[in-house]
């Protein structure tokens, strides 16, 4: 195995082909909590499902994912991330399979269950390889790149989920939404049996079990009514399920106090900007995620576009977004952090920008299309540096525990923008004016992460890992983990 340095051009490149690997696993992860909402009518005609069991097939995936990826990451850290990884995207290809060739709607719910479990083990060491593995300007590159594939994914999400089943290939309807990821799963496999690190794992830590369970019934405990409570009415467990969870997450600090290895290190909390940051994360996924239901909503709905237009209507903001992500760090280091700032405020003034152009049901036009360019720009503009800021300081040897907190941050506010933009726009319909009312809230949320990126203290140097007393006391180096990781 050889590892990314900055000179070598053929070490560039192998680590290239290491990049593109562990990039393209997080990409089918984040990919399949989105593809499948187009595909729902398709599959209740087939399957004969029913609302809830549909609902399930949706949640069942963002559930099993976000319980478990703070004990995933933990995981990686104890048995090697590369081989952790590798065992994750064996499990997410098989999952993906058995998906595409369910028979009946119980069985696609138990395979979705399982597919989130296999994410929730593969996803905490993206970073965790990036953060060990490279260095300097090579790490910043690749930290952008994870930025964009992050949320770059949501949209490619909805628009090939809306392509494949409207293609209907060979008759398969929904299924290609699931198999697509075979292929591309037994590439990556093959791919990382030569280029991912064979780390054996440094994290002496034990596991926490009491950590592991009080932090996944919190995470359940929320997640579970947000996604069902609207389809459900909100009848009272859904109310008393979020009361618990808030309960729980007390529990759980509690716990995290008196741990001697807790889940979530005061360290990694501790490093410069990860929390403000994590902060505009939540708040500017919450948003973006709820956009990207409402208007999928909207286009279908109220307009009446099949899922090939809809996923068309995307296409813009996406494209805007992933030039963005790779290329904002070509502006000098001194402006990144007051950059993002300034791209939030963009992307609230265009929420209410579009919510303008579509007042009183008016059809989505070449205005909005251009100004849902301009969010998609400054979007990538600000999630890649934030992405940046929040993991960049981070010991490499609590790298693990970062990323699984961010991937959580992360998909609990996929979870939090659906369920709440979404029941402020089902609420408001038949209203002509219900998508460009549900855009002014969505620009509430990003003023909140304005707020929060106001928080994050400009760093002392471009690239500095972390304190190298903390690392050593957690347990390991960047160049420790670097010699373990020699070639074959």
């Amino acid at each position: 195995m050889t590892v990314l340095t900055d000179s070598p051009p053929a070490t560039a490149r192998t680590g290239g082909v290491l990049l593109a690997t562990i990039l393209g696993g997080q990409f089918m992860a984040v990919l399949d909590v989105s593809i499948v909402n187009v595909a729902v009518p398709s599959i209740r005609t087939d399957l004969g499902a029913s609302g809830a069991g549909l609902q399930l097939v949706v949640a069942g995936y963002a559930i099993a994912y976000a319980v478990l990826l703070v004990t995933g990451a933990r995981l990686g850290g104890r048995h090697g991330h590369g081989r952790t990884f590798r065992a994750g995207l064996a499990g997410f290809t098989a999952a993906s399979l058995l998906c595409g060739l369910a028979p009946s709607t119980g069985t696609l719910i138990a395979c979705r269950l399982l597919q989130g479990l296999a994410a929730a083990l593969m996803v905490p060491q993206v970073f965790s390889i990036i953060q060990r593995t490279f260095a300097g300007p090579a790490r910043t590159r690749a930290l952008g790149l994870y930025g964009a594939v992050l949320a770059g994914a949501a949209v490619v999400g909805q628009s090939a989920g809306g392509f494949l089943t409207g293609a209907d290939l060979f008759g398969t309807a929904w299924r290609p939404v699931f198999l697509v990821n075979v292929p591309i799963g037994v590439t990556l496999l093959l791919l990382g049996r030569r280029h991912l690190p064979t780390d054996p794992g440094t994290d002496t830590r034990r596991l926490d079990p009491l950590g592991v369970l009080a932090l996944a019934a919190a995470v359940f405990t929320l997640v579970l009514p947000l996604v069902l409570g609207h389809g459900s009415g909100w009848p009272p467990w859904t109310w008393a399920s979020l009361a618990l969870s808030a309960a729980l997450f007390a529990a759980f600090a509690l716990v995290q106090r008196r741990s001697p290895a807790p889940l979530i290190s005061g360290v990694v909390l501790r490093s410069p900007g990860l929390v403000p940051a994590a902060l505009a994360i939540l708040a500017v996924m919450a948003s973006y995620a709820g956009f990207l239901f409402t208007l999928g909503l909207h286009t279908q709905s109220d307009l009446g576009y099949g899922p090939a237009k809809a996923g068309l209507v995307l296409v813009p903001a996406a494209l805007a977004f992933g030039l963005s992500s790779l290329n904002w760090r070509r502006l000098p280091a001194s402006w990144h952090r007051p950059a993002i700032t300034v791209a939030l405020v963009v992307v609230t003034v265009t929420y209410a920008w579009m919510a303008w152009t579509i007042r009183d049901g008016r059809p989505l036009g070449v205005a909005y299309l251009s100004v849902s360019a301009l969010y998609g720009l400054c979007l990538g503009a600000a999630f890649s540096p934030l992405i940046g800021v929040a993991l960049t300081h981070v010991p490499p040897a609590l790298a693990g525990d970062a990323s699984g907190v961010v991937a959580t941050v992360t998909q609990l506010a996929a979870v939090l923008g659906v369920a709440t933009f979404g029941s402020v726009y089902l609420s408001l319909v038949p209203s002509p004016s219900a998508a460009a009312t549900t855009d002014l809230t969505l620009a509430v949320a990003t003023l909140v992460a304005t707020a929060a990126s106001l928080l994050i203290p400009r760093p002392s140097s471009p690239d500095r890992p972390g304190d190298g007393r903390r690392v050593r006391r957690a347990g390991g180096s960047t160049a420790g983990w670097r010699r373990r990781c020699s070639p074959r």
